[in-house]
């Protein structure tokens, strides 16, 4: 039919991508730099997804599944592309493992790196055990395991969330809002009730951002029926008395202090770029936007254009993303890339 589509990324955006394209017949070749293919939500260990509630490894793995079938994929893992040459229509990928992959265009999935906690010590993260990451949450859950303390063990009495830790944060240079952070932390907080009917849960915010059709599914649900608290509070640090993990703040609607102790306090981590996103832009000659996310073209001309033509982009590689708007921009990627290769309409 035409020259293969190179889709890096072989998370929901570039999984997405890659179906769209076997379904009407375009081959395509899938490069990822993990050793498997799925993201985030399978490399991560996601439990259930918003806001389908489907298991991560079902949902995700039942895409991995279907593309790794599907004959008109080449799929390529453990490697990544270092250099991209020629023009739109005519390239040539350069991989890491020596390879040379002609391809008449491409589209970056690259995604997103988890921020690490690490970068927000005052919070506990590091230095208390008990003190874990929304992802390490996902991840009990996932396993089977259940929500536990990592210190010894134990079924937490009370667990406290606290949103935009990588977000929202000019101090630490996160200027931007993670998007899905609200929302997969109610969802936890439900899960957690569900799992643990005796725990209390707090969720600590400065907005609460459920944007769209989530406001009722998540927000007003995780409190009406989970009796999920919200405190809307500046947290000032997260320290220990020995037995208990105490987070201090002040709570900016009453305008006084609240300390309160927990048995576990989770970082609802935001979405950073790429940590190669850098070294992604040099070998494909596309340019960054100001937080270092891979920058998007005019979105009313081609969809998904970068600053290179011929090169597109889908997913959270561009900016914090839902999966579902992943899915959905990986589907219109492929359109775009496939209008790219295929010869010129004839008019009459």
């Amino acid at each position: 039919m035409s020259r293969s589509i190179l889709i890096v990324g072989g998370g929901p955006a570039g999984l997405a991508a890659a179906h769209a394209l076997a379904r009407v017949g375009q081959p395509s070749v899938l490069i990822d730099k993990a050793a498997r293919l799925g993201g985030a939500p399978i490399l991560s260990g996601y439990a259930k997804l918003v806001p389908s509630g489907e298991w991560a490894k079902d949902a995700i793995g039942g895409m991995v599944q279907r593309v790794e079938q599907d004959q008109l994929v080449e799929v390529h893992t453990g490697t990544s592309v270092t250099r991209l040459d020629g023009s739109a229509g005519d390239f040539t990928a350069e991989l890491a493992d020596g390879r040379r992959v002609p391809a008449g265009a491409a589209i970056l999935c690259t995604g997103f790196t988890h921020f690490d906690s690490l970068n927000k010590p005052e919070w506990g993260f590091g230095t208390f055990p008990d003190v874990v990451t929304t992802t390490q949450v996902e991840q009990m859950i996932s396993s089977g395991k259940g929500v536990r303390c990592p210190s010894d063990g134990r079924k937490p009495q009370r667990v406290a969330i606290l949103l935009c830790v990588g977000s929202r944060d000019r101090q630490i240079g996160r200027e931007w809002c993670s998007k899905v952070c609200c929302t997969v932390s109610a969802n936890l907080a439900m899960e957690i009730r569900e799992e643990l009917p005796e725990c209390h849960v707090y969720i600590y915010y400065m907005d609460i951002r459920t944007f769209g059709l989530y406001e009722t599914k998540y927000y007003w649900r995780s409190q009406e029926e989970f009796k999920i608290k919200y405190i809307k509070a500046r947290i000032a640090e997260v320290t220990s008395d020995g037995s208990k993990l105490i987070v201090k703040g002040e709570d900016t609607l009453v305008k006084r202090p609240v300390t309160i102790p927990f048995d576990l306090v989770v970082h609802a981590i935001g979405m950073d770029p790429n940590v190669d996103n850098k070294a992604i832009a040099a070998a494909f000659g596309v340019a960054l936007e100001s937080h270092g996310y891979l920058a998007r073209g005019n979105a009313y001309g081609n969809t998904a254009e970068t600053s290179r033509a011929g090169v597109f982009v889908a997913g959270a590689a561009a900016g914090p993303e839902t999966i579902d708007d992943s899915i959905a921009q990986g589907h219109a990627a492929a359109m775009t890339a496939l209008a790219q290769v295929l010869p010129a309409r004839v008019s009459a």
